[in-house]
């Protein structure tokens, strides 16, 4: 009995050791923080006579009123999503007419199923042709879905499909991760704030330069909700040294804050916040704030404005209480250097 049971253990042992995706799907290496693409043509792949699966409640995957847009040949790969990571994945068919759709799922990392043999997923995204157009959208002759994992990392399977019984055609299969990596962020430089005195109804300016500040290892407070003062997508303008300044914001007055950058060139940002006057809180050990803004580079132009090199937040407010103001100014894409002039008007609002 003994023998029996130590001989299944080790047979059951070989099996998990062993668990792989079959051989029909293709491992695609992503990489965190980067972008990898293959080619592919559908004549790889083989179509999926049963496609009951994707409209399970337990995988969601597309409404059984669109099983025509996969009815083609699929070709699956499969890759891992890290966790703390953001994955977007395209096809680009080589014929721009080519009705090409996709679908993607992640499940637990020892989990090995495919379809039509998938019973449940943690999430399933799909992308076809659209039956009618959408408000304020366009679609081309790509398809693009998006994963993320937050705790725990995933298997992913992908799904190249032809719609319509489409069973060959070239395309380019694109996996691009955002995040993933274990960092170290090491011990975080001293943060320095630099008192600044103003008056109501006066400009005050002070010059400085980047090289004064430093860089503040963990930025996840600024997308704290208690914060909210960016989101994290936008951290990369954050990412240079920050240099302090404080000061305080009597009730019933508004606050202007300009930096102007001595090289028209250099790429700066730059972010206030508000909290009480007894609050010496600082970045990156800010819990909360009354409130937050920031000014970056726009990545794309905005209606009926422009920007220049200089970076503004405005009309500051204290009503029926003062406040702290702390005021960032800070290098973008990891700028540490660099010349500026810090402008502060107080006003009587």
């Amino acid at each position: 009995m003994k023998k029996t049971l130590l001989l299944f253990v080790l047979a059951a042992f070989v099996f998990s050791a062993n668990a792989q995706f079959p051989a029909k799907v293709k491992k695609i290496e992503s990489k965190p923080n980067a972008t990898v693409s293959v080619k592919g043509n559908l004549n790889e792949g083989e179509k999926i006579e049963d496609l009951s699966w994707a409209s399970s409640s337990s995988n969601a995957c597309w409404p059984a009123t669109q099983n025509t847009k996969f009815r083609g040949n699929h070709v699956l790969y499969s890759t891992n999503l890290p966790k703390k990571a953001k994955m977007w994945i395209k096809v680009i068919p080589d014929d721009k007419n080519a009705n090409f759709s996709i679908y993607a799922y992640s499940v637990g990392s020892t989990n090995y199923s495919t379809p039509p043999n998938l019973s449940s997923c943690v999430s399933c995204e799909a992308e076809h042709k659209w039956d009618y157009p959408k408000r304020g959208k366009t679609q081309d002759h790509t398809r693009e879905v998006y994963l993320n994992a937050i705790n725990n990392p995933y298997n992913v399977v992908i799904g190249v499909v032809g719609a319509d019984n489409l069973t060959t055609g070239g395309y380019k299969l694109e996996v691009k991760i955002e995040g993933g990596e274990e960092q170290n962020l090491g011990a975080q430089a001293e943060v320095k704030v630099n008192a600044l005195t103003v008056e109501k109804g006066k400009e005050t300016s002070v010059k400085g330069n980047l090289s004064q500040g430093v860089k503040i290892n963990d930025l996840s407070w600024a997308w704290k909700s208690s914060v909210a003062c960016f989101p994290e997508t936008q951290k990369s303008k954050f990412t240079g040294n920050h240099v302090l300044y404080s000061c305080e914001l009597p009730k019933y007055s508004i606050m202007d804050i300009t930096v102007v950058p001595d090289d028209p060139k250099a790429n700066f940002s730059i972010y206030s916040y508000t909290v009480g006057t007894t609050n010496n809180s600082v970045v990156p050990n800010l819990a909360s704030c009354v409130s937050c803004e920031a000014e970056h580079k726009w990545d794309y132009p905005k209606a009926g404005k422009t920007q220049d090199h200089t970076r503004s937040i405005t009309d500051i407010m204290a009503l029926n209480n003062p406040y702290k103001v702390v005021i960032a100014v800070v290098g973008a894409d990891g700028l540490t250097t660099g010349g500026y002039t810090l402008k502060v008007n107080l006003k009587a609002k």
